[in-house]
């Protein structure tokens, strides 16, 4: 993302190339309309070039700083929102491991606990079975028999 400071430093660049322009455009108008003689002319002409050229020169060369700058900056941000993710992304991976290491623990529990609850009743419903398998018939007891 681009702060106000860039679109001002942008707008500077932008600004100075259209004043340079103008310039020279300006510069070779009243040349023209200049009452000197041919050679004269074309001599002022020339050197008018040569100074847009020089300062076209200047300019690109102070671009080019710039977005050397620019560079560098936008690659150090890079780098630090890079290292940012990969610790984020650490953090996430550890915080999803211990979540996964939890849940297989209640689960497991969970299991167990429905296996034992089932082996409980098994046996609460065979004790039954035993005693209700038993005759309910009268015994007589000795007593009774005399």
């Amino acid at each position: 993302m681009r702060n106000e400071y860039d679109r001002d430093e942008t707008n500077a660049a932008t600004k100075l190339t259209y004043l340079l322009i103008g310039g020279g455009i300006g510069a070779v108008i009243a040349l023209l309309f200049a009452p000197k003689s041919g050679v004269e002319l074309r001599g002022d002409i020339a050197d008018a070039t040569r100074k847009g050229l020089e300062k076209g020169k200047e300019t690109a060369a102070h671009l080019q700083e710039k977005a050397g700058e620019y560079y560098e900056v936008s690659r150090e941000k890079a780098s630090e929102l890079y290292q940012t993710a990969q610790e984020k992304a650490g953090e996430i991976s550890e915080k999803a491991r211990s979540a996964a290491a939890q849940s297989v623990n209640p689960f497991t529990a969970a299991v167990e606990a429905g296996k034992e609850a089932y082996v409980a009743e098994k046996r609460k419903t065979e004790a039954k079975s035993i005693t209700e398998g038993r005759p309910s018939y009268p015994v007589k007891d000795d007593e009774s028999k005399n």
